[in-house]
């Protein structure tokens, strides 16, 4: 595992993945649309996808026609990638060392992952990939924490986060100020419902970096605490798992 990864991100990825691909949700179809117009996705352009993941994005940006370049460092996230996406082209690096030349994408995004990479490395080589004009966006879906039981969530699991990088932090943001090529984002956020079960939302915890990279017993007490957490549903196993989704849009210089 490179030395770039972050250990929370090595492990903990590398235990998950099966976990991260049944808890995490997809993402709302007005943010995917909003994306396939925002990065001028159709037959014939190259879409550069950095952290790719278990391809929760990749999947829904794959009917625009645009040929996917998903990069992934992580071996279990990729494995899972490639088993559900036949039709991206799945790559093992990272942002800060991409194998493409010049011009070799039109656009990149990055889902659920910005916030782990060396972001003035990762933003001097999208310079270096990405044509003048090229689009780039940057994607998570947020825990919607004003409604209690999921406060409660964030409160159970942050105390284990220790120097973890989060993307709630902002500080991702610092390498766009310092950047003379990448403008700072601008931010559109879609509130959405995803339907899902109490044991989803177990791996939903389960796929968060820091907790996968606990020891068994420990991780074992986190799981009862979100059982413990999680509202009961009239007799039934559905759960609402309230989130927005946060686009966030800028151009290479």
């Amino acid at each position: 595992m490179s030395a770039e990864i972050h250990p929370a991100a090595s492990i903990g990825f590398e235990r998950a993945a099966d976990a991260y691909e049944r808890g995490r949700p997809e993402f709302p179809l007005e943010a995917v649309r909003a994306l396939v117009e925002m990065l001028g996705l159709r037959p014939g352009r190259t879409l550069l996808e950095l952290g790719a993941g278990t391809g929760k994005l990749t999947r829904q940006l794959a009917g625009s026609g645009a040929t996917i370049v998903a990069v992934e460092p992580v071996a279990a996230m990729r494995g899972v990638l490639s088993s559900l996406v036949s039709d991206a082209v799945v790559v093992e690096s990272t942002a800060e060392r991409l194998p493409l030349g010049p011009g070799d994408a039109d656009a990149a995004v990055a889902a659920q992952a910005f916030h782990w990479f060396d972001g003035d490395r990762a933003l001097a080589e999208l310079t270096r990939v990405l044509p003048a004009g090229a689009p780039l966006a940057l994607v998570w879906n947020v825990r919607d924490e004003s409604v209690p039981w999921v406060r409660a969530l964030t409160d159970l699991i942050e105390p284990y986060r220790g120097d973890t990088p989060s993307h709630r932090s902002m500080r991702w943001l610092d390498a766009f100020a310092r950047s003379f090529t990448w403008p700072l984002p601008a931010r559109t956020s879609y509130p959405f419902h995803h339907v899902t079960t109490r044991e989803a939302v177990v791996d939903r915890v389960v796929s968060v970096s820091f907790i996968a990279a606990l020891d068994d017993g420990e991780r074992s007490v986190v799981t009862d605490a979100v059982r413990s957490l999680i509202p009961p549903g009239d007799g039934y196993d559905e759960v609402v798992f309230p989130y927005r989704t946060d686009v966030w849009f800028t151009r290479r210089a």
